[in-house]
């Protein structure tokens, strides 16, 4: 299925024959990725898919091998991390990387080094009127929040960039059901403020609720495009998805 032809034509994020390379290992290959101001596109797909390797590349985490990745009409394929921030790109990665010997409020800060504005520190009160919980433990080592608090610390400090484009990587890891509602409630509020998002998860049901458009990625590109209703109803779904068909014994019922 290949992406329909009536997306915006306000393009923030425009990714071109992508191609990220570890070694003799290629991650992500011939990727073509557009995300339109103020849209939520998921990536869904196994382990091993590219997933990560992809987000790494447009954040600046990683230097593709070759392809184009532009923010507005910036290159970004190249950039430092810090410049590509500055740019409008920030990432909420797998796994939080949350400074756990660090404070709350410390780790809130940090998420607003690249901004010269006099705005930050009502940003973070705006942080923590909008995570309580984060306001009550402002002054807590991180480490000792609980998983999912740790993860809104996550998306609080990445948001303190005040990005046009949030990446988030596995957003409900780890995370009981009742703590991925809120999280995903946490989603939905920042979409409605404007903010594009690019979610990559496993979990394909969750995505697809706040996604716009959806993409199915297995071995290191694009399977199947399209809104998230075509894309769960497709009859190659299971197969993209999976990596296997459904009926050759690999799979489950």
């Amino acid at each position: 299925m290949s992406m329909p032809d009536t997306v915006p034509d306000n393009c923030l994020v425009d990714v071109r024959d992508l191609v990220v390379r570890y070694g003799a290992i290629t991650a992500v290959h011939g990727v073509d990725l557009k995300v339109h101001a103020g849209e939520t596109v998921a990536i869904v797909g196994p382990n091993g898919a590219g997933k990560t390797s992809l987000l790494s590349a447009i954040a600046g985490i990683i230097r593709p091998e070759s392809g184009m990745i532009d923010l507005a009409g910036v290159p970004l394929a190249g950039l430092a991390l810090s410049d590509v921030v500055h740019h409008g790109v920030a990432l909420v990665p797998e796994g939080r990387n949350i400074f756990g010997s660090l404070t709350v409020l410390e780790n809130l800060r940090l998420g607003a080094t690249v901004r010269r504005d006099d705005a930050v520190l009502s940003d973070i009160e705006a942080v923590f009127s909008d995570f309580p919980i984060l306001g009550e433990r402002r002054d807590q080592p991180a480490g000792q929040l609980s998983g999912g608090e740790q993860q809104m610390l996550a998306i609080a400090r990445a948001m303190l960039s005040r990005p046009r484009l949030l990446l988030l990587d596995e957003p409900s890891l780890g995370l009981a059901p009742t703590i991925v509602d809120k999280v995903y409630a946490i989603l939905r509020d920042i979409r409605s403020r404007g903010t594009a998002l690019l979610v990559v998860e496993q979990n394909a049901a969750r995505a697809f609720e706040l996604a716009d458009r959806a993409c199915i990625m297995s071995q290191g590109a694009f399977t199947l495009q399209g809104s998230p209703d075509e894309i769960g109803s497709h009859q190659s779904f299971d197969a993209a998805y999976f990596g296997v068909s459904m009926t050759d014994g690999r799979g489950g019922a």
